[in-house]
C-alpha cells in the first residue's frame, strides 16, 4: 500500500526550483565528450562543474592525487581463425596472440569448474566480466576468460582491490586477460567449441598506471553547526560518453547545489559537494584517495554520505530498492514516500559505488535511485551481484555500453529524482536531530550474529556477542524513545543527542559491513552482515581436530574479540547519554 505524507510549505517552495530545462543543460554539458578517468576531456567537464558551482556563490576547490587507472584499448579474438568483435577491461592485463583451447565452463559454477580441466585454458562465461568471475577463473588456472553479454558488450571494472593497490593486496590484481562478446558472438563460438572446434588466439591491449585525476569540492556552510557536514557525492569519468551513468546524477548535483545555494540561511549544516573521478577505471580511486586524506575530518565531521549514480532513466519507474544502510533506511522511506507515494524497502549495501567511507564510520544512504522494472538481462544480474539489489532490473540493457546516450534519458523522471535527493538533503541538513535510526541498525548486527550463530551450532560460541547485542538493543530503544521526546528549544541536550547518534555510528557501522582495519578499504566483493566473522563459513566446512581447523578457529577468537569489544564501546556510550539526557 503506498503512504503519503505532507511537505512543509518551504519544502514545497524548494521543489517549485527544480527545473527540467536547466537539469538536461546540465547533462548535456557534462556528458557531451567521453571522461576517461584522468583526461583531457574528464577535466574540461569537471571544469565545467566547477564554474556553474562558483556561478551559484560556492567557493570550490580542485584537488589532485596520483590514481592507479586502467584504460581499456583494442582487443581481439580469434576462435578457428574466426574474428570475433570483443572488448577487454580495465585492470586485465595486456597479452598478444595468446593461443590455447576454449572450453564452455556456462554460468562459471564450482561445479562446472569441477566437470571441465581448464588448466592452461580459455574458459568460456556467461554474463558479465565482475572480478569475482575472473578471480575464479584464475584460481583454477585458467589463462583468459571470454565473458558472454547481451546484444551489446559491458565494460567493467575486473579487479577487486578498491582503489589504488598498496603492498599487500596487489597480489589480487588480476593476472589473466580478459574480453567480452556480445551474445550472438558467444552463440556461434559456443556451437564450435561442442563440435570440438576449440582453437582461440587472443591479443589485448590494457593501458594502466598511475595518472593524475581530480576531485572536485564545494561547500555551501551552515549557520549552527558548520563543522559538520553532509557529503553528496558522484562521479564524473564515464564509459562512452555516460549520459545516464554519471551525467545526470552530475546534473542533479549541481541543481540541488543551485537551488540550496539561494536558501544558505535555512541550513543548519553544511553541504559538501564531491565529484569524483577514478570511479569507472581505478576501482573507486578518487573517493578511496579522498577518505585516505581526509580520515579524520570525516570520522569528526561527516553526519551522512549521501551517494548519486544513474538517475533519470527512461522507464526507471522503480523507486523502492536502492541501497542503503538499516538506519537510513526511514530517511529514504520518508522522503520517497512523501513525494511519490512508494513504499521503500531498500538493498543492503553491496561492496560497490564509492561507498569508500565505511572504515571512518560514516553512514549511508542510496548508491543509485531510480532502476528498471525486475530482469534477467545479464547486466541486471551482474547489478544484483556488484550492488546488492533486491528485486531489481538494474540501471538498463545500455549501462556501461555505447548506447549510454541522450535519448536513454526521461527528463520528468530527472525531475522526479533530483526532486527526491533536493528533499532528502534539505532534511538532513535542516533536522535538529539526525535522522539516522541507530536500533534499525543494532537490530540487523542482532540478526546477522543470530544467522552466525545458527550457522556454527556448537563450533563456535558468540552468547557473549548476543548478550551484548541484546543489551545493546535495550538501551537504544530507551535511548530514541528520550531523544524523540525532547524538547526542540533545549540546544544543549539536541546537540548531545546528536554526538551519540555520531559516535554510535562509528562504532557500528564499521562493526556491521567492515571486515579488515578500518583504515583499509575492503575488497570490492560481495559481503554478509558482519564480515568479521566471514571466517565461520570456512570453520563449519573444516575437519574438527585438524591443522586448519585450529588455525581458523584462532583466528576467530580474535575476530570475535573485536566484535565484543565494539559491542561493549557502544554500550558504554549509550548509558553515558542516557545518564546526561535525563
Amino acid at each position: 500500500m503506498k503512504t503519503v505524507q505532507k511537505l512543509t510549505s518551504f519544502e514545497n517552495k524548494l521543489l517549485k526550483n527544480v527545473s527540467k530545462d536547466q537539469l538536461m543543460e546540465f547533462t548535456e554539458e557534462i556528458s557531451k565528450e567521453v571522461r576517461l578517468s584522468g583526461s583531457v576531456e574528464e577535466s574540461r567537464a569537471f571544469e565545467y562543474a566547477r564554474s556553474q558551482l562558483e556561478s551559484f556563490g560556492l567557493e570550490t576547490e580542485l584537488l589532485f592525487s596520483d590514481g592507479y587507472i586502467s584504460l581499456p584499448g583494442s582487443a581481439s579474438l580469434q576462435v578457428n581463425n574466426k574474428d570475433f568483435d570483443c572488448i577487454t577491461h580495465s585492470m586485465a592485463i595486456p597479452v598478444n596472440n595468446l593461443e590455447s583451447t576454449i572450453v564452455d565452463i556456462g554460468s562459471g559454477s564450482d561445479e562446472e569448474y569441477q566437470k571441465n580441466y581448464v588448466k592452461g585454458k580459455v574458459v568460456l562465461i556467461d554474463g558479465l566480466a565482475t572480478p569475482a568471475g575472473v578471480q575464479k577463473a584464475a584460481s583454477y588456472q585458467a589463462v583468459a576468460a571470454v565473458f558472454i553479454n547481451a546484444k551489446y558488450t559491458h565494460e567493467m571494472i575486473v579487479s577487486p582491490v578498491w582503489g589504488t593497490p598498496i603492498p599487500e593486496n596487489a597480489s589480487y590484481l588480476p593476472s589473466i586477460p580478459v574480453v567480452s562478446i556480445n551474445y550472438d558472438n558467444g552463440k556461434s563460438i559456443r556451437k564450435q567449441v561442442k563440435e570440438g572446434k576449440n582453437d582461440c588466439r587472443i591479443s589485448t591491449e590494457v593501458d594502466t598506471g598511475f595518472r593524475s585525476i581530480p576531485t572536485l569540492v564545494a561547500e555551501i556552510k551552515g549557520n549552527e553547526e558548520p563543522e559538520k557536514y553532509v557529503m553528496l557525492s558522484g562521479h564524473i569519468d564515464s564509459w562512452h560518453y555516460g549520459v545516464m551513468d554519471n551525467g545526470t546524477a552530475n546534473a542533479v548535483m549541481l541543481e540541488v547545489a543551485r537551488i540550496l545555494s539561494k536558501y544558505n540561511g535555512k541550513l543548519k549544516r553544511t553541504l559538501r559537494l564531491a565529484f569524483w573521478s577514478g570511479h569507472s577505471h581505478g576501482r573507486y580511486a578518487g573517493s578511496a584517495w579522498y577518505c585516505d586524506t581526509h580520515w579524520e575530518d570525516l570520522n569528526d565531521n561527516c553526519v551522512l554520505h549521501v551517494n548519486i549514480d544513474s538517475v533519470g532513466a527512461k522507464d526507471s519507474t522503480v523507486l523502492t530498492e536502492s541501497n542503503c544502510m538499516r538506519e537510513t533506511q526511514g530517511l529514504a522511506k520518508e522522503v520517497i514516500g512523501t513525494l511519490t507515494g512508494e513504499k521503500f524497502e531498500g538493498s543492503r549495501y553491496g561492496r560497490a559505488g564509492d561507498q569508500s567511507f565505511w572504515g571512518t564510520g560514516t553512514p549511508s544512504v542510496f548508491m543509485g535511485l531510480s532502476e528498471q522494472e525486475p530482469s534477467n538481462e545479464p547486466a541486471a544480474a551482474a547489478f544484483g551481484q556488484l550492488f546488492g539489489g533486491g528485486k531489481t532490473g538494474g540501471f538498463g540493457w545500455w549501462w556501461h555500453t555505447t548506447e549510454d546516450t541522450l535519448d536513454k534519458i526521461d527528463p520528468d523522471y530527472l525531475k522526479r529524482d533530483c526532486e527526491i535527493y533536493l528533499t532528502l538533503v534539505y532534511r538532513l541538513l535542516t533536522y535538529s536531530i539526525l535522522p539516522i535510526n541507530q536500533l534499525e541498525g543494532v537490530i540487523e548486527i542482532e540478526e546477522g550474529l543470530i544467522e552466525w550463530q545458527t550457522k556454527s551450532q556448537d563450533v563456535f560460541n558468540l552468547s557473549v556477542s548476543l548478550d551484548r547485542v541484546d543489551h545493546l538493543k535495550n538501551i537504544v530503544t530507551e535511548f530514541q524513545e528520550v531523544i524523540h521526546n525532547l524538547e526542540y528549544e533545549d540546544s544543549k541536550k539536541i546537540s548531545m543527542a546528536n554526538e551519540t547518534l555520531m559516535e554510535l555510528s562509528r562504532i557500528l557501522v564499521p562493526l556491521n559491513y567492515v571486515k579488515g582495519n578500518v583504515f583499509d578499504h575492503d575488497f570490492a566483493l560481495k559481503q554478509p552482515v558482519i564480515p568479521k566473522l566471514t571466517q565461520l563459513d570456512d570453520l563449519i566446512h573444516s575437519e574438527v581436530n585438524t591443522e586448519e581447523f585450529g588455525f581458523i578457529y584462532n583466528s576467530l577468537i580474535r575476530k570475535r574479540n573485536e566484535v565484543n569489544f565494539a559491542l561493549k564501546k557502544a554500550i558504554y556510550v549509550v548509558k553515558e547519554a542516557l545518564n546526561n539526557l535525563k
